[in-house]
């Protein structure tokens, strides 16, 4: 499990996997969300601007990043 820090409140679930390194642009992102390839505290997530705070489990490609604020 990868430590993703934020630095505000909450960050946007496709800012997350932007800021994780893990899609290049927003609408990668926007596309691996809306097929289902990601999920949120272990159930598929669809809402890409699903606002994420600390201690949620994000899941992509078989790895998993949690929000930890800084």
């Amino acid at each position: 499990m990868v430590n993703v820090e934020i630095h505000t409140p909450f960050i946007r679930l496709d800012d997350l996997l932007k800021l994780a390194g893990e899609v290049a642009t927003g609408g990668h992102a926007k596309y691996v969300i809306q097929n289902g390839e990601v999920t949120l505290n272990g159930e598929p997530c669809l809402m890409r601007g699903k606002k994420l705070h600390e201690g949620d489990i994000v899941g992509f490609e078989g790895r998993q990043f949690k929000v930890v604020e800084k």
